[in-house]
């Protein structure tokens, strides 16, 4: 029972760094005053343009499509991995299951490899790309690193043999006891405990580390403007006050 308060403890304090430290954050871009107009031309003149490139920006990378295909090969098999597992664990959070949930199990499944080969591809280039390796820190490594290893322990209680399969009716039960404010044991899974770590330790740092593109891409000036400077002038925000 210790070992369920701990990490329902551990999971409580993550869900609020998470949630408080990402709404801040998009409420700091939201604010912060865009002085030009510059978007990556060619760009939309109209919203509704807009909006079509930021659509096209987050589903298929379209500016990482056309300046670099290797990237984009790895950067979209991370993400694509990435989404097919984050569905997949939906079913420990709802009840009952919804149908297009079940569906995606097996895809979920085996999308872990697409997730983590991905990943090192990634990280690969921050070693052999040399103007790359010169302009990553230690974060970037280290958070490639969490992310990798939270894919490998995930991947492993599921394909890792009889000895590491988790009791997931009971990781179900502990995480729906979570959210309802009802502490149901954890499992006592060495490769389990250690995955809800490092997922732990991914949403603490999530706030105050570069995987804040995801919600920052949404306010970046040289894709959310239109190119419309020839028939309306750009004001900054404190200059129209």
């Amino acid at each position: 029972m210790t070992l369920t308060v701990v990490y329902a403890i551990l999971f409580y304090i993550a869900a609020a760094l998470f949630t408080i430290g990402v709404a801040r954050k998009i409420v700091i871009y939201s604010k912060t005053p865009q002085p030009l107009k510059i978007p990556t031309t060619p760009a939309p003149i109209t919203k509704a343009g807009v909006v079509w490139r930021m659509l096209k920006e987050v589903t298929v990378f379209e500016s990482l499509f056309k300046s670099n295909k290797w990237i984009w090969i790895f950067g979209w098999m991370f993400h694509l991995g990435l989404f097919l597992v984050l569905a997949r664990h939906l079913r420990f959070f709802l009840e009952p299951v919804p149908a297009v949930i079940t569906l995606i199990q097996p895809f979920g499944k085996y999308a872990a490899f697409a997730m983590i080969a991905g990943l090192i591809g990634l990280w690969a280039r921050r070693f052999f790309v040399d103007r790359v390796r010169y302009i990553s820190s230690m974060s970037d490594h280290l958070m490639l690193l969490l992310l990798i290893t939270i894919g490998i322990s995930g991947a492993l209680m599921t394909f890792g043999g009889v000895t590491l399969n988790t009791d997931v009716t009971s990781v179900k039960a502990f995480i729906m006891g979570l959210i309802f404010f009802d502490l149901q044991p954890l499992p006592d899974s060495t490769f389990l405990l250690i995955h809800l770590a490092l997922v732990a330790l991914l949403m603490i740092v999530f706030p105050i580390s570069k995987l804040l593109h995801a919600p920052g891409v949404f306010f970046s000036p040289t894709r959310n403007q239109t190119d419309d400077v020839r028939e309306h002038r750009h004001v900054a925000g404190w200059s129209a006050k």
